[in-house]
């Protein structure tokens, strides 16, 4: 084998530990913190989209009750119209 200008590894160097490996309970907690913050954006999340709804149905009722009020006055305007023609006994339509 070629290992450049430099002599082989001692059989000392093979087996001593190349890098050690970072603390585990560092690992584990940042770990724990990440799932931490991750469940707290992600009940914002649902919260928001909640509320989004409740607005959303909110907004359907309106626009149904005014869809029937509109309804409504048509039709009592046209009976106010046609109560008035009555009464002048000619048409006010063009």
């Amino acid at each position: 084998m070629c290992y450049g200008a430099g002599r082989p590894p001692t059989r000392d160097q093979f087996n001593a530990p190349h890098r050690p490996f970072p603390p585990v309970d560092n690992t584990v907690e940042d770990l724990r913190g990440r799932l931490a913050e991750t469940e707290a954006r992600l009940a914002r999340a649902r919260a928001r989209e909640a509320e989004l709804s409740r607005r959303l149905e909110e907004m359907r009722r309106f626009v149904s009750v005014m869809e029937i009020l509109g309804t409504y006055l048509k039709r009592r305007f046209v009976e106010e119209r046609d109560r008035v023609e009555h009464l002048l006994d000619f048409p006010l339509r063009n």
